[in-house]
């Protein structure tokens, strides 16, 4: 590990939530939650003022609506949060060429490698730029976190959420870590933490006096050992340059054993739906679907299915899953699920879709994972999905409030407007179109960032 805290992460603050109070200013300082719609969704981001209601990422949208009645609810706009990222990361590149992204909002920089930064004052100087030059650039905020390692680094943004910076001298690191949870460390889900809490280890200072050995003897030799350095905030691990996922997955562990089979179904079609909206996040589309299953004596399946092509399509996911199932027994229980897609591309193949539901992208009656509304059947039924973009002959830019009973309500405002008047039109009214989202900074007179619209108002 490296002797000053040269390795910089920068995590954007909630930041689909974020980009959505950015561009509609009737939403700034108001909770809103961005995900799945339909009965099956899921939050995909909430916004710190969502969270003070106790809504998070990952829950599902029928119990944040009840955390939160009055957030607004958006789909979301993956195109949109594509390019602010794409925008984030070339500001990245600008300070080292070795940038690891882990997400649409989230990488690691080595700043030493890039000559930006050799000491503390000079990382300090480095991050507080680049977090103003974000907020020139994109009109939003981000948290980031420097110290000596990727581990402490990432530590450190979760400190300085929502925009701050923080950063871990050397020499403090173990000081910092002895009293944080378990659950600080990467790799500690909840099965581990539950696991450490019997064996009576709560904290990450008591992680380090349990010893290895007795680390390994309760979580299997490479957990316990991985485990152990990271106590010791022990972390060589270096920033890897364009970094590529080499799949996309999710699994539950159960605290009791699933012994009902069509439990069991209902589970691996969840998980499907929750690795299709982590694919789409970041962009990507895979040919290969796994389905891993661990059984009542901790005997661990695995099975896969290539496809001809990538797909992000749900349906798709969803019934190469159920194939999967099919063939594992599960009689005696299951504590562990996961669905996870390999093979991963950036592009998706359309003729994929023949495989899925009869030709058609969803099954009938289903909606996909982002929980939006199927695809029309026809050329005169228009779907309007809320949070997206329209256009009005007479009225201008705005966004859809909602639908339902032949009727659409949209807000009329731009990202550098006041918040705007809310009207109501027929949802085949020919003078209302989809539109594509402007951008959250008005370029100035020499086409550079300009005025992010956000004064007078909460920034998001």
């Amino acid at each position: 590990m490296r002797t000053t805290p040269t390795i910089l992460h920068l995590d954007m603050d909630a930041f689909f939530a974020q980009a959505e109070q950015a561009s509609k200013p009737s939403l700034r300082g108001k909770a809103v939650v961005v995900g799945g719609l339909g009965p099956r969704g899921v939050v995909s981001t909430a916004s710190y003022e969502a969270r003070a209601f106790g809504v998070h990422s990952a829950m599902p949208m029928a119990q944040a609506r009840r955390l939160a009645p009055h957030a607004a609810y958006l789909v979301p706009r993956f195109g949109f949060y594509r390019s602010i990222s794409e925008q984030v990361m070339g500001l990245l590149r600008t300070l080292s060429p070795l940038v690891e992204p882990l997400s649409l909002d989230e990488a690691y920089v080595d700043l030493e490698a890039g000559g930006a930064a050799r000491d503390a004052d000079a990382a300090e100087r480095v991050g507080r730029k680049l977090r103003a030059d974000i907020r020139a650039v994109t009109g939003l905020t981000g948290s980031v976190g420097l110290a000596a390692s990727k581990m402490l680094a990432k530590i450190a943004s979760e400190q300085a959420k929502p925009d701050g910076l923080v950063l871990i001298p050397p020499g403090t690191e173990r000081d910092l870590l002895a009293p944080m949870p378990v659950r600080a460390l990467p790799g500690v889900g909840p099965a581990t933490q539950n696991h450490l809490r019997r064996a009576g280890i709560h904290t990450v200072g008591e992680l380090a006096e349990a010893g290895e050995d007795e680390l390994v003897r309760l979580l299997g030799k490479a957990h316990g050992h991985a485990l152990y350095a990271m106590a010791l905030a022990r972390d060589d691990r270096p920033v890897v340059a364009e970094r590529e996922a080499k799949s996309v997955s999710v699994e539950d562990t159960y605290d009791v054993d699933i012994h009902d089979r069509l439990r069991v179904g209902l589970e691996v079609r969840r998980l499907a739906d929750r690795c299709v909206a982590r694919l789409r996040a970041a962009g990507l589309s895979g040919r290969t679907i796994v389905l891993k299953v661990r059984r009542y004596d901790f005997s661990t399946l695995t099975r896969s299915e290539t496809l001809r092509g990538p797909t992000d399509d749900p349906a798709v996911v969803r019934e190469a899953a159920a194939r999967l199932l099919d063939a594992v027994d599960t009689t005696g229980g299951v504590r562990l699920l996961g669905v996870g897609v390999t093979g991963l591309a950036d592009y998706t193949q359309e003729d994929l879709f023949a495989q899925a539901a009869g030709g058609q992208r969803t099954s009938p009656g289903e909606e996909p994972a982002d929980g939006t509304a199927p695809e029309p059947s026809g050329p005169a039924e228009r779907q309007w999905r809320a949070g997206h973009d329209v256009r009005h002959e007479e009225y201008g830019h705005g966004w859809v409030q909602g639908s339902g009973l032949g009727r659409v309500t949209v807000r009329f405002e731009t990202p550098h407007s006041a918040p705007g008047r809310v009207r109501t039109f027929r949802v085949d009214d020919p003078a209302l179109q989809p539109a594509e989202p402007l951008p959250l900074v008005c370029p100035g007179p020499s086409g550079t960032p300009g005025d992010t619209g956000l004064r007078g108002g909460t920034a998001a």
